[in-house]
């Protein structure tokens, strides 16, 4: 299955039948109007480092399951604490341990699931359109949400990214913004890309080595480079992409020291943006190959700016869908 038909798929998919979002799949197909309501609600739950959280009981008596097949750090962690935040109970499934190591089927495991009353199920996992082919077997009352899908999609990502932006730079029509890396593989890009276009971003520039840009039909409308120095230039946000060499075959996987070179984030070369322009990295980060530590602990960093935006945003997101799930309830 192509890429666009998966996205077309998942855009159709993640709807309940009173047209809100019963799932969250993709950031491709929504509106300017409902990004931006996620990203007020998210607004509301951030709280800066040394202020205590913010807490309510939107899912009080609710079951949240994360269903992590790939490695993860921030994005684990950051939906547990927002689902305890928000007063729901939890269930981090190890699945290096799991009965699906025995055989047993990601149906299986959803089925089962669900038979113990879990409402929400958080999912990572390599295999492209696995979240929207679960989201066709749960029954109403469960809700997937995609948290990070082969190199399709990783909408709760975007949602942080798009958040951190207009903290830092307001409306986003005058903004020129650089995604930087390994763009043919990013998952992160891909939720960043559907984000920045629907909010109207002024311009959205994509740089990297040639093997590593999306294909010609992808980010439409973006502005192509091979040369960082010029993509740079006048940039208002810079986004350093992980190299993704899980992804990759062997041969394609560059030498770190000539890509920092070519590619790296650095100071010299952010001197060539504008002088207020922020730098953001989605992590792990690859400490000098695509962004160097001064970079990325300087004070044009927003690299945990993004790490505390990511709780905030799983929050949104969970209060959002289990409130739509509810009022699907009482529309069937």
């Amino acid at each position: 299955m192509s890429n666009r038909q998966t996205e077309g798929l998942e855009q159709t998919s993640q709807r309940g039948p009173d047209g809100s979002l019963r799932h969250l799949i993709t950031l491709e197909g929504l509106s300017r109007e409902e990004l931006t309501d996620l990203l007020d609600l998210s607004q509301f739950y951030v709280r800066q480092p040394g202020e205590l959280p913010a807490r309510d009981q939107s899912l009080a008596g609710h079951t949240v399951a994360n269903l992590f097949f790939e490695p993860s750090t921030r994005t684990r962690v950051s939906f547990e604490l927002a689902a305890r935040r928000l007063g729901a109970d939890v269930v981090n499934l190890d699945m290096h341990s799991s009965s699906r190591v025995k055989g047993e089927t990601v149906l299986d495991t959803i089925y089962t699931l669900q038979a113990m009353h879990a409402d929400v199920l958080v999912m990572r996992d390599a295999e492209p359109g696995l979240p929207t082919f679960v989201a066709g077997h749960v029954q109403p009352h469960v809700s997937i949400l995609n948290a990070g899908e082969a190199h399709l999609s990783h909408p709760t990502q975007g949602l942080l990214d798009a958040l951190t932006i207009r903290q830092h730079k307001g409306e986003f029509g005058n903004l020129s913004v650089l995604l930087v890396g390994d763009l043919a593989h990013s998952r992160v890009a891909r939720s960043a890309w559907h984000a920045l276009s629907a909010l109207g971003t002024g311009e959205v520039r994509i740089a990297g080595p040639e093997h590593l840009l999306p294909a010609a039909n992808e980010f439409p409308g973006a502005v192509r480079f091979t040369d960082l120095n010029k993509a740079m230039k006048g940039a208002d946000v810079i986004m350093g992409l992980r190299i993704q060499t899980e992804r990759m075959s062997a041969a394609h996987i560059p030498d770190n020291a000539a890509y920092c070179r070519e590619f790296g984030i650095t100071a010299e070369r952010l001197k060539l943006a504008k002088p207020d322009a922020i730098v953001m990295h989605p992590g792990p980060m690859n400490r000098g190959v695509e962004i160097t530590g001064d970079v990325a602990d300087g004070p044009q960093s927003v690299i945990q700016a993004q790490v505390t935006n990511g709780v905030a945003v799983r929050m949104a997101v969970l209060a959002t869908i289990v409130r739509n799930a509810q009022a699907q309830r009482k529309y069937s």
